[in-house]
């Protein structure tokens, strides 16, 4: 397959499942590994091309993100916003720094280790789906500084390939009391500077083995990912409320038993 076509379907997989908790590096490690992509160039494409999904957040919330920008001198709900998103994040920053290697070199290449967290993932959204507490906050942007915190750690979670960033987070934001519909807007919003630093930062670590054939290839992929994912967040918001979060469950737990049957049974 030649390495184009790759990026556009990996670019596909970030843009279709970055917003929804089905563990978008997951899907991504585990086409790679479907698709025989084994250059380690390609582990650093899939960090790269999430920034093009994050962009899409960016452009579909602009206008609700320049009032807080504008407004931060003059505005305490934006300097709250923001210090909420803030507070969220740094969890992540920490740990992030602090495992990334183990990350990339241990967990990013076990197959088992996404596929388990891919099922256990999903059982937990079942179950989050059909008893989670009574909802106290029902505005992503005027979410508690404690809550924001608690989200945070939730998000550390999704270093681990297959549990799925926008998974924990929301699933953080529900046992918080968020309701479905914020919970999903405060994945959103949290996505810009985690992925934004997560994209950074390892373009900073392989910096040099990023030549002129892999920035096109990684064009491709983002420009894609962009796209695609445009089209998941205009139909997220109002697909979760009237649906919750169970079909993305039942998705991620079929994924996760298929992949653990080509590991575990003898071909």
């Amino acid at each position: 397959m030649p390495d184009w076509l790759s990026a556009i379907i990996l670019g596909l997989v970030e843009g279709l499942t970055e917003f929804i908790p089905v563990s978008s590096t997951g899907h991504l490690l585990l086409a790679k590994t479907a698709m025989g992509l084994t250059d380690p160039a390609w582990d650093t494409f899939i960090v790269l091309i999430q920034l093009g999904a994050i962009l899409a957040v960016v452009a579909l919330y602009f206008q609700r993100l320049w009032q807080v920008l504008i407004g931060l001198p003059t505005k305490p709900e934006a300097r709250r916003f923001a210090l909420s998103i803030l507070v969220a994040f740094l969890p992540a920053v920490f740990l992030g720094l602090l495992l990334h290697d183990f990350i990339k070199a241990v967990l990013f290449e076990s197959p088992a280790v996404i596929c388990w967290s891919l099922v256990i993932g999903g059982v937990v959204l079942l179950v989050l789906d059909r008893w989670s507490p009574t909802p106290r906050h029902g505005d992503a942007m005027k979410y508690p500084l404690l809550t924001s915190l608690g989200i945070g750690f939730f998000q550390c979670l999704s270093m681990i390939p297959g549990v799925s960033r926008s998974g924990a987070t929301i699933v953080g934001a529900l046992l918080l009391r968020g309701d479905k519909r914020s919970a999903a807007e405060f994945s959103f919003f949290l996505a810009i500077p985690t992925m934004v630093a997560a994209f950074a930062y390892d373009l900073y670590k392989n910096r040099d083995a990023i030549d002129a054939a892999h920035a096109g290839i990684i064009g491709i992929g983002f420009v894609t990912a962009f796209i695609s994912g445009m089209v998941v967040i205009k139909v997220m918001l109002d697909f979760v409320a009237k649906r919750g979060f169970a079909p993305f469950a039942w998705w991620r737990i079929a994924v996760g038993v298929i992949g653990l049957g080509l590991i575990y049974i003898p071909h």
